[in-house]
């Protein structure tokens, strides 16, 4: 994990899910996966949308050519856990197809325009996950 990832996640501990900089008002969870290979536990910091009392994140990696690590854990072993302020769910993760994650994408870009910038930087599609 990165120092920048790590600070982030320990700003977000010590202060209820809250943190500054570049993420400050942002909805941010801590994504908890196994490690495809590895079987380790792995942390993300992650942006995220609550849409109609569902769970989104997205696997932007800021508009790189390709997926993010996490991505490919999840997918390994879709069984998460997740950090939400003070709280830690247990949650299944499930990619949209292509006809439910358009308009949740659209939902997120509308909130937060620089993923509109992630994808136009990208000719790959970015996954929309479900944390259910």
């Amino acid at each position: 994990m990165s120092d920048w990832n790590a600070g982030i996640m320990d700003e977000f501990r010590a202060n209820e899910g809250r943190v500054g900089g570049m993420f400050e008002g942002a909805p941010l969870l801590i994504l908890h996966t196994t490690g495809a290979k590895s079987g380790a536990n792995r942390e993300s910091p992650l942006m995220y949308l609550d849409h109609d009392d569902r769970l989104f994140v997205f696997a932007s990696r800021a508009g790189a050519d390709s997926h993010p690590d996490w991505y490919y854990n999840l997918k390994a072993n879709p069984s998460v856990s997740v950090e939400l302020g003070t709280d830690r769910f247990d949650k299944t993760a499930s990619e949209l197809d292509r006809a439910e994650r358009d308009p949740i994408f659209a939902e997120q870009t509308t909130r937060f325009p620089q993923f509109a910038e992630y994808a136009a930087g990208t000719e790959r599609i970015i996954p929309v996950i479900e944390l259910k």
